[in-house]
Order: C-alpha cells, then structure tokens, then sequence
C-alpha cells in the first residue's frame, strides 16, 4: 500500500525547498575575486543555480550579486539563494560592466578607468 504518490513528492519537493531557504538556508555558491590588467573579473559559480535566477546590481560604488528562488517563474513568492556585495573601488570604470553566464558560472567584468581621462587642467576664470 502506498502512502504517499509519486506525484504529490514531485510537487511538494519545490515548496520544501522554499520553505528550508525562507528559514534560514541558503546556497554556497563559490565567489572567486581575480585581479587583472585590464580590470577586475568576479566570478560566481553556483552549479545548482538556473542562470535566469541571477541579478546584478550596480548602486553607485556598490555592486550587489545575488540569485532568487521562485517556484514558478510567474510566482509572486521570491526566496533570496544568496546575496554577495561588493565595494567597488574608485578606478574602476563603472560605466562599461559586463556579466555573462556560462556553464555554471557567472563572471562580471569591470575595466580599471582610463587614467588620462581623469587628468585635465582646469581654466581659470578672470574677473
């Protein structure tokens, strides 16, 4: 005699899956840091995370990247995976960010600034 359907588990597993991240659970994704020549490269790899399910975002020298949970892409009901904030230093162009996802990770591209656009003389006016 069977309890419990294959049908209900199927159906149930998501919502426990909610339910364990509204309480307290959260994914560990691996956030790797690499400094180059041309400029920083954040690398996030969650292989357990859908790429639709990430979000970066710029807030002036904040950069915040994190991934949701939704049961259902249409659902109103959102549980953060997790979240990782970054303070973005000043030579950095801030402008020209670039992230793309491929595989299992996400990598968020920011170029140093160009350093003779933030050298110019300044005129002074005569009264």
């Amino acid at each position: 005699m069977k309890l419990i359907s294959q049908e209900f588990l199927h159906n149930i597993a998501p919502q426990l899956n909610l339910l364990n991240t509204l309480g307290g659970g959260v994914a560990q994704p691996q956030v790797r840091v690499q400094k180059r020549e041309q400029g920083v490269v954040i690398r996030v790899s969650a292989p357990s995370v859908r790429p639709e399910t990430f979000h970066v975002v710029l807030n002036n020298n904040r950069l915040d990247v994190f991934a949701e949970y939704r049961h259902a892409a249409e659902e109103q009901l959102v549980a953060p995976l997790f979240v990782q904030t970054f303070e973005l230093p000043v030579e950095l162009d801030l402008t020209r960010i670039d992230a793309e996802h491929e595989g299992h990770e996400l990598r968020v591209r920011i170029p140093y600034q160009d350093p003779t656009t933030n050298h110019r003389e300044i005129n002074i006016r005569r009264r």
